[in-house]
């Protein structure tokens, strides 16, 4: 068995209704001024208000910043910084998807740190304390309330950068099912199907271990049984527990490894074409499995996770992809050569199952992106 090195979970609270333990997880890390942040649709959903009310309730000062933005860019985690520093909070909470997550944790990065996001790309690079953080997902899919990374898009570029350190990861996670009632259907779709895609690719990259080779499982055993029902918008309460517990666990198990081609590929699209991140992720996916069978370790786990479903892995993956509708990526020809010189660059590439080079990312692009506009 190779070494390895486990990083901590936070404290997770799990259960219906678990958003009104927020005052208690806020005074038990010893703070009284916490800084929430959001975003608007998460304003009009009702649940900055309803967290607000039970914060000043309990006799909780808390100010609200809802400047989050769907793949936030440093100029953003600049916004929050700033105004966070004329509040001087003692405690961050991000309460939202994964954008309002890794503003909160962006923000975290600067505000005793300094410098912008792109000092802060790789691993432990924070010299300064960090606030404690509260993560509270609104949706089931990052897995960001149990990683140490905040995700980053450059600015001008939208190229991501993952920013991590120890003391980014959030002293709590509180993972209410009731708050996920409230996404839109296509971003259930897209955030479930993200959530699958970190529990294939955890499962089998070559920075996986016991411990994170068990979040995995266990995260695609519950993600599996219910992304059926979140996909056709059929998902009860019991169905979209499930997944929000499954979400967390492979957010862990990447915190524990890493991912693969799957994601190496797909944020190219995003930052070149603006695809969706879980509608690029979710189309590369198949492919990737069927590329990574020529590992064996990696087969051998497919062929697990094929046995738990009754069909191949891949197929099954197809088969959700066609059912969230999720259209065809088109991109032009002649950008064929810039798009695999991107993936080539990106950090996750290098913990792929099978190794990737050029030629392995085109044939990953040309078996289902890259056509011509128009044919």
């Amino acid at each position: 068995m190779n070494p390895f090195e486990t990083r901590p979970s936070p404290r997770i609270l799990f259960g219906d209704g678990r958003l009104a333990d927020l005052p208690a997880c806020v005074r038990e890390l010893g703070a009284s001024r916490p800084l929430l942040v959001t975003d608007p649709g998460i304003v009009a959903a009702g649940h900055v208000g309803r967290a607000v009310d039970l914060l000043r309730g309990a006799g909780i000062g808390v100010e609200v910043f809802e400047g989050a933005h769907v793949n936030p860019a440093e100029s953003d985690i600049e916004a929050c910084r700033a105004f966070a520093a004329e509040l001087a909070p003692d405690l961050i909470i991000g309460l939202g998807g994964g954008s309002s997550m890794d503003t909160a944790k962006g923000c975290n990065f600067l505000l005793n740190n300094g410098g912008r996001m792109g000092d802060y790309r790789g691993y432990g690079h924070a010299r300064e304390p960090m606030l404690p953080f509260i993560a509270v997902p609104t949706t089931a899919g990052t897995g960001s309330e149990c990683q140490s990374y905040a995700v980053v898009s450059r600015d001008g570029s939208h190229e991501k950068m993952a920013c991590g350190d120890p003391k980014a990861l959030a002293r709590v996670a509180i993972l209410d099912p009731e708050l996920t009632a409230s996404q839109p259907l296509a971003v259930a779709r897209l955030t479930a199907l993200d959530a699958l895609s970190h529990a294939v690719e955890s499962a089998v990259c070559t920075r996986r271990n016991p411990v994170s080779i068990a979040s995995s499982r266990q995260a695609f055993r519950l993600i599996k049984g219910v992304i059926g029902e979140v996909i056709a918008g059929e998902a009860g309460a019991a169905s979209r527990g499930r997944m929000l517990l499954g979400a967390a666990m492979a957010g862990s198990a990447i915190e524990n490894s890493m991912l693969g081609a799957a994601h190496a590929t797909a944020n190219p699209l995003t930052a070149r074409y603006g695809v969706p991140h879980g509608h690029a992720v979710a189309r590369m996916l198949p492919a990737v499995v069927r590329f990574n069978m020529a590992a064996a370790e990696a087969a051998a786990t497919y062929q697990e996770f094929s046995g738990w479903l009754g069909r191949p892995l891949d197929e099954w993956l197809e088969e959700l992809v066609a059912a969230a509708q999720l259209d065809p990526v088109m991109v032009p020809l002649e950008d064929f050569g810039e798009l695999v010189g991107l993936a080539m660059e990106q950090w996750t590439g290098q913990f792929n199952p099978r190794p990737l080079d050029r030629e392995g990312v085109a044939e990953l692009y040309g078996e289902l992106v890259v056509k011509e506009v128009g044919a």
